[in-house]
């Protein structure tokens, strides 16, 4: 019997004929539940189901049902994306749906031609997809217009929302929505997309922040999705007595990427492994740096040279030619050739790049929602998802310490992969209480689209902006007050705010709409070829790889930022800048049971399986089991924290700036989140457990935790924000007094 209520039947006719169309037996759950609560609500909704549910098709089917019906005088829907790739790639599938619908889909970034933009500006109408930094350009420079194309706006959808909430990109959007309701006939609705998140209360707080209307999460069972895990390890030759091929690739180079680089060798069984495990196939070689993919991708063509295969290697980073990029993604969609990509972060979202065979993570991720990510690339269309974490470790001497003796990546893919396996936990929001970077950012946004403005009610248009709710009036006025002295804001003579000379030089250029690091990069050129972009050019006749290929300088216009090239064979290396990424607590206390509990893996491999049970006796045997802090002869002490990166920041400068005088601390050094080396002069390990643990009970101001003059930036524009704001920002959002003494008591 045909059910009528189902929402199918409530479905736009053309909707329904594209559905019949593609041969669809039938909706999906996600797609019938978000039907529910579109059609049956007035809630902004928040889709939160595994990758390749059909998400993206489930809030715009019943979305462009209503547009169907009920016609909007503008833009009726904005949809947010992270990359524009994902919007090209979205654009594409949205207009294979609208095909037989009078209503366009429009995308806008920095890709587009303006002409296509002047068409839009004219008759808007439709869907525009764009990214945050278009939407800022708009906001900014359109404000005359914003009426016309969003006066009737219905529908806001916020796409890879997990990627947007940790993030001062997230931060921005909320304030952009929040700066579009004054154009705006009515609060538009909220459409949350995410195949990755942990905690969807915290979740949901995002996506309504700065609006009164409810989030509506639907519970969609999740269909039974096998996957098949792998992980194996290998030791690389060691470096003793190698130097970098040059002077530039030394100052660069951050050791432990230019070790990897370095270590290429077309006949090490790490390569050769990676080689077969990919070889014939259409895989995705998963890095969590663009050095590394570099260099995987150039061993790879090594070792297929050595082995007559063919080249079908491509490489997929933020500094690759678009160009080289979209030739990658087509040569994947290509149902019958194999090919294989190394990529970053750039194709971690769900772009369509056709039927992924196998994914392989080089070391661990820093996360378990890039690992879901990424797993998440294979395994469509009913076949299971496919990943094989491979980990290279240095080979050791054997006059290492304690602490470099451990295999910390093959430690942390392991509780990565049995956390998700066991718990299904992912890394809740880090809550940011003081975005300085990100408020600058907004006030010199805000003025200059509207232009001469008074303090008060220039804070009155900033503070409301949901990202600065703990910001107080006194601390606004101390940025203003700093702007002011900097001259990227100048006041007139009816005691308004303009901006200023240099803050015009600064708000003028089309890299001020992006609030994420984005140094300004040389760009590569083989004769009128664009290869992709580096940060530091070499000098003519040095050599570096990129795109998985060596090559020798030529010239180098410093000038116009161009680096011409001829390829050569050979290795090379190249580097970028780079923050490493945040490892949460529960990580890294999973990798400390992984050391001690005698539980076996199923899915790794023969040496990663031998590797551990090394690493299991020599824990135990050095009482790492039982003990935090280890001598290492003299005055050095070891300390194994197993706490995440914002307790590890906040344990180290505890030991500096509140045990180093009383102990006699003269060096504090190791590898970020693992552990700590310390030399001391006072005491032993339990005149500094002692200590540690006192000041775990104690109450402890963050602001000790800083030294007077120490305001470290973390964010693009905290170049512009005085220290006494940076210094607060540091100690609240970048460490972590609370969890840091909850851990210590546990010692």
């Amino acid at each position: 019997m045909i059910d009528k209520d189902h929402p199918f039947f409530k479905l736009a006719p053309f909707i329904q004929e594209f559905i019949y169309s593609r041969g669809w037996t039938e909706l999906r759950a996600v797609q019938v539940e978000a039907c529910r609560v579109i059609f049956g609500t007035d809630a902004h909704l928040l889709l939160a189901t595994g990758t390749a549910s059909g998400k993206t098709e489930a809030a715009f089917l019943p979305i462009l049902t209503l547009m169907d019906q009920d016609p909007p005088d503008s833009l009726g829907v904005l949809y947010i994306g992270p990359t524009k790739a994902l919007i090209n790639d979205q654009f594409l599938r949205l207009n294979d749906l609208l095909k037989e619908a009078n209503f366009p889909a429009w995308h806008w970034h920095g890709d587009v031609a303006q002409s296509e933009k002047n068409r839009l500006a004219k008759h808007p109408r439709g869907v525009l997809q764009i990214t945050p930094e278009s939407l800022e350009s708009l906001l900014m420079n359109k404000k005359t217009e914003l009426v016309k194309l969003f006066g009737d706006l219905r529908f806001v959808v916020v796409d890879e929302v997990h990627v947007f909430m940790n993030s001062d990109r997230g931060r921005q959007v909320l304030c952009q929505l929040e700066r579009l309701r004054k154009y705006l006939k009515a609060e538009p609705r909220r459409i949350g997309l995410s195949a990755t998140l942990g905690n969807y209360q915290t979740a949901e707080d995002w996506l309504r922040a700065g609006t009164e209307r409810a989030v509506i999460t639907p519970q969609v069972k999740a269909s039974e999705h096998k996957i098949r895990l792998a992980a194996e390890h290998f030791f690389l030759p060691t470096l003793a007595g190698q130097k970098p091929e040059s002077k530039h690739a030394a100052e660069v180079a951050d050791i432990s990427l230019r070790q990897h680089v370095l270590a290429m060798n077309a006949t090490n069984p790490y390569y050769e492994y990676i080689f077969d495990a990919t070889r014939d196939r259409k895989a995705l070689i998963f890095s969590n740096s663009k050095e590394e993919a570099e260099s995987m991708l150039a061993s790879l063509r090594m070792v297929a040279e050595k082995h007559n295969a063919p080249d079908i290697y491509h490489m997929h980073h933020g500094s690759i030619s678009a160009p080289l990029r979209e030739a990658a993604e087509e040569c994947m969609r290509d149902p019958y050739a194999p090919t294989v990509i190394a990529a970053t972060v750039t194709l971690e979202l769900g772009i369509d790049i056709g039927q992924l065979e196998r994914v392989v993570q080089l070391n661990a991720p820093y996360s378990i929602s890039s690992f879901l990510q990424r797993l998440g690339r294979s395994g469509r269309r009913g076949n299971p998802a496919e990943l094989w974490m491979v980990v290279g470790e240095e080979e050791p001497l054997g006059t290492e310490l304690l602490p470099d003796q451990i295999p910390w990546q093959l430690l942390q893919g392991i509780a990565i992969i049995q956390l998700y396996l066991e718990e299904r936990w992912i890394e809740p929001m880090w809550d940011i209480k003081y975005p300085f970077s990100l408020l600058y950012h907004q006030t010199m946004s805000i003025l200059a689209s509207m232009g001469e403005m008074k303090p008060a009610k220039l804070a009155e248009r900033v503070l409301p902006l949901p990202p600065f709710h703990h910001v107080s009036q006194d601390d606004y006025l101390t940025l203003l007050r700093h702007l002011l002295t900097l001259g990227h804001l100048q006041k007139t003579e009816e005691d308004g705010l303009i901006i200023g000379l240099v803050g015009e030089t600064i708000t003028n250029n089309f890299r001020f709409y992006a609030v994420f690091m984005d140094d300004e990069e040389y760009s590569v050129k083989e004769e009128s070829r664009e290869i992709g972009s580096i940060a530091y050019p070499p000098p003519p006749g040095e050599r570096f790889g990129l795109a998985g290929r060596t090559w020798e300088v030529l010239e180098v216009d410093l000038k116009r930022k161009y680096v011409f090239v001829k390829g050569v064979k050979g290795k090379a290396l190249v580097a970028w800048p780079g923050p490493y990424g945040i490892i949460h607590t529960r990580i890294k206390q999973r990798m400390r049971q992984v050391l001690f509990e005698d539980a076996e893996y199923p899915y790794l491999q023969p040496h990663a399986r031998k590797r551990l049970i090394e690493a299991r006796c020599l824990a135990r045997g050095a009482g790492l089991d039982t003990n935090t802090i280890l001598p290492q002869g003299g005055q050095t002490y070891v300390i194994f924290p197993w706490m995440g990166t914002r307790s590890y920041r906040t344990l180290k400068r505890v030991l500096r700036h509140l045990c180093g005088e009383e102990l006699g601390i003269k060096s504090i050094e190791g590898m970020p989140s693992n552990y700590l080396v310390i030399k001391m002069e006072k005491g032993g390990p339990e005149e500094l457990r002692a200590k540690l643990m006192n000041l775990g009970r104690q109450g402890i101001a963050p602001e000790e935790l800083l030294g007077p003059t120490e305001a470290p930036p973390m964010q693009k524009f905290d170049k512009f924000v005085p220290a006494s704001l940076l210094k607060k920002a540091f100690a609240y959002d970048q460490l972590d007094v609370e969890e840091f003494q909850q851990l210590i008591r546990g010692w």
